[in-house]
């Protein structure tokens, strides 16, 4: 049986050991396939301890052997690389027109992907988790049946998130002070992994760092592009939430006093003149018929409509001056535009890189690119599942009891 209790040793002993066990998995993954002289070479741990770890990654499954490589200089080496076959990590995107489920195994590949239509505005919190634990249930049921342990769940909302997963406000659902986390795992009845939840951006950054082209890159900004605009913000290598959560809100910095109203009461947002809905003329849409006018947008676009090229480049203008601010503060290597913005982004980026060039002080908007996303529309599921597996990199390690 699989289990993710500690061992019953002194705590500093069993710490240094989890530690040093994820290390060495972090190693693997970033590296594989790989030998255990070139963990030992790398980490500093020596050749016995490391031949200690492994092993005990091999028995929970998380590490195999894959062969001898004989292109070394002296004796072939027997190469390990990431299993993990037996284990899922699930990500959920609660979004205004859609929720979004990801499995992931430990490498990161997707075992499934499910989307569905949500009318957000018009849902309370109990009736929204009542849709995410079915929808939880159905996943749970197919990894049940696949033999896949789950390591943990992470939702994702498009709203400031607290670091105790309430969610304080989500204008664009209508929610405050909602304790997610805790209603969640009440109406999973104790899943028996562990349950959380954060803003929607934030884990679309992580979704990037870890799986998206620019993997790796110390210093990424990822935008979403749904109904709302807010930011997932990664310096040196880390997600930056702020002292309390509540970082990131981007879509909520005023660019024109006398501007469109926001959803937040203010007037003039970035989230107002340049979110979806300012692509979209602030038509009355259903959430459901967002994705049909969209759609229609670029079929305009691509045929050179003099009016819907007029508007995508006032969009992109704006954009372009919320990336400067982006640009001006944080100095990313790259922002990522994600959601809805990809598909408008043939017509968006121009627009939105000569803006960044003439506000940003720094030559060459200080070396900041701006992109696509990659991942599609389950980029937020997909870092809710990141999480997860930050979790084990972090040394919450499941273990063969």
């Amino acid at each position: 049986m699989i289990t993710s209790t500690s061992d019953p040793q002194p705590a500093d002993f069993a710490d240094v050991r989890a530690t040093n066990l994820a290390v060495v998995l972090r190693f693997v993954r970033e590296h594989a396939p790989c030998s255990r002289a070139d963990i030992a070479a790398s980490t500093g741990l020596n050749k016995a301890t490391v031949s200690s770890l492994v092993a005990d990654l091999i028995d929970r499954r998380l590490v195999r052997e894959t062969g001898l490589t004989e292109n070394r200089v002296g004796r072939p080496a027997t190469m390990l690389v990431l299993d993990g076959s037996p284990y899922a990590a699930i990500g959920v995107e609660i979004n205004v027109d859609y929720v979004t489920a990801v499995a992931v195994d430990l490498s990161g590949e997707r075992l499934l992907s499910w989307r569905r239509s949500f009318q957000g505005p018009d849902v309370t919190v109990p009736q929204a988790m009542a849709v995410v634990a079915g929808l939880v249930r159905r996943v749970t049921t197919r990894m049940a049946r696949e033999e896949r342990q789950v390591l943990g769940l992470t939702v994702a909302v498009p709203g400031l998130v607290g670091t105790d997963g309430v969610v304080r406000v989500a204008p664009n659902l209508g929610w405050r002070d909602a304790d997610l986390c805790g209603d969640l795992a009440k109406a999973l009845r104790d899943p028996g992994f562990p349950v959380q939840v954060d803003n929607d951006a934030n884990l679309a950054a992580l979704a990037e760092h870890r799986f998206g082209p620019w993997a790796g890159t110390a210093d990424l900004v990822y935008l979403t592009g749904g109904i709302g605009v807010g930011a997932g913000v990664i310096l040196d290598g880390r997600l930056r939430r702020g002292g309390r959560g509540y970082g990131g809100e981007i879509g909520h910095i005023q660019l024109d006093p006398l501007g469109a109203e926001c959803r937040c009461g203010r007037r003039g947002c970035l989230e107002a003149v340049a979110g979806i809905g300012a692509v979209l003329e602030h038509a009355a849409l259903s959430p459901a018929e967002v994705e049909v006018a969209l759609e229609e947008t670029v079929r305009l676009a691509r045929t050179g409509d003099a009016h819907t090229l007029a508007v995508l480049a006032g969009v992109g203008r704006d954009l372009g001056r919320g990336v400067s601010m982006i640009a001006n503060l944080l100095n990313p290597e790259v922002v990522v535009l994600g959601g809805y913005y990809v598909p408008l982004a043939p017509w968006l980026l121009p627009e939105i890189e000569a803006e960044a060039r003439g506000r940003v002080i720094a030559p060459d908007a200080g070396g900041c690119r701006v992109v696509a996303s990659a991942l599609g529309y389950g980029a937020a599921a997909l870092g809710g599942a990141a999480r997860v597996l930050d979790l084990v990199d972090s040394g919450r390690l499941p273990r063969i009891s």
